[in-house]
């Protein structure tokens, strides 16, 4: 007769060792009610912390084929190669090849079948480029990841999700006066033919709605207040409408993200990081979620940093951190 097969888990990536990632992972395992889910960490960190903030997380060293076997009797962690110190508040470019193996081990694990779905800690960009790190942040490492693993030429897309509002930044880490010279009708367009893909792929919403904002004050104002509104921002929304996707824009920022407004669109693509950032924090912080689109995996993130006032306090709100694990949990079915 069949037998039933538990699902495949999800993997956890460590984080900055000195942040509240690693306490995070810790008060998810105590709660037990997500889908099996394990950390490529060090444990030594992992029980430290734990401890530290007084939380009762017996950590299990395993591999990946045998995580969700253990996953019942406490947390299962994968040994990282590199050490990383339980030393909250003071980050140290000594963790940050710990950070990196990480991620790398994660995404392979979802490459490799031993895992459905990867959700990211909080990393200090900082301190990964002290060590080396070429990559902006996290969207584009995991992109190039995509790559190096899948041969997939896809672009990584930043979205921060809640059922309260869900904004895709076109540009993401960039100096803000670099902005205008970044924006192109082809990125504009291919960002936001891979948002209305993965909101009907992966989210389930058909035929979805998109909001796209301008770049100046009151979307340029015909031309008065700049001209990237009417010149490189109107054709792409023309050109996302005529390949059938449900568009309006650009609108003027300042009033998108009231609940009248919001009522009428599934995500609002904006033109630069703070323009979607800012209001998603503001109407959810404490729910929303990144989610990277437009990869051949899925990854979830907690929408916020890595906190160094709250490492080792327990005061950490771990909201945020949990419904990445729902959301990933999801995405992946």
């Amino acid at each position: 007769m069949p037998t039933d097969h538990p699902p495949l888990p999800i993997a956890l990536t460590m984080g900055e060792p000195a942040g509240i990632g690693p306490e995070l992972i810790a008060m998810a395992a105590t709660r037990r009610n997500d889908a099996p889910f394990f950390a490529y960490a060090d444990p030594a960190l992992l029980s430290a912390r734990a401890k530290r903030i007084g939380l009762d997380c017996p950590i299990v060293e395993t591999d990946e084929a045998g995580a969700a076997e253990v996953f019942p009797r406490g947390l299962p962690v994968v040994p990282l190669t590199n050490r990383a110190p339980d030393q909250p508040g003071r980050p140290d470019v000594a963790g940050a090849a710990a950070v990196i193996e990480s991620i790398e081990r994660a995404v392979l694990a979802v490459r490799n079948g031993q895992a459905r779905a990867v959700v990211t800690a909080p990393i200090m960009k900082d301190v990964l480029y002290r060590a080396g790190f070429n990559h902006p942040g996290h969207t584009e490492f995991l992109g190039e990841l995509a790559r190096r693993h899948w041969q997939d030429e896809a672009r990584a897309v930043m979205m921060i999700w809640s059922d309260t509002v869900a904004v895709v930044p076109v540009t993401i880490h960039i100096p803000l006066a670099d902005v205008p010279g970044a924006l192109t009708e082809d990125l504009i367009y291919e960002t936001g033919r891979i948002v209305a893909r993965d909101l009907e792929a992966r989210f389930g919403i058909k035929a979805p709605r998109l909001a796209v904002a301008g770049l100046n004050p009151h979307a340029g104002e015909n031309g008065a207040l700049g001209s990237e509104d009417g010149a490189v921002i109107s054709p792409a929304v023309n050109r996302l409408r005529a390949a059938g996707i449900d568009v309006r824009g650009p609108l003027p920022a300042d009033t998108m993200f009231h609940a009248r407004a919001r009522a009428g669109y599934d995500a609002a693509l904006c033109m630069y990081h703070d323009q979607a950032l800012a209001p998603a924090k503001a109407l959810a912080f404490d729910e929303a979620v990144n989610v990277t689109l437009g990869l051949p995996f899925v990854r979830t993130s907690p929408d916020h940093g890595t906190a160094f006032d709250l490492a080792g306090t327990g005061k950490a709100n771990p909201s945020s951190f949990f419904a990445s694990l729902s959301l990933a949990d999801r995405m992946a079915r």
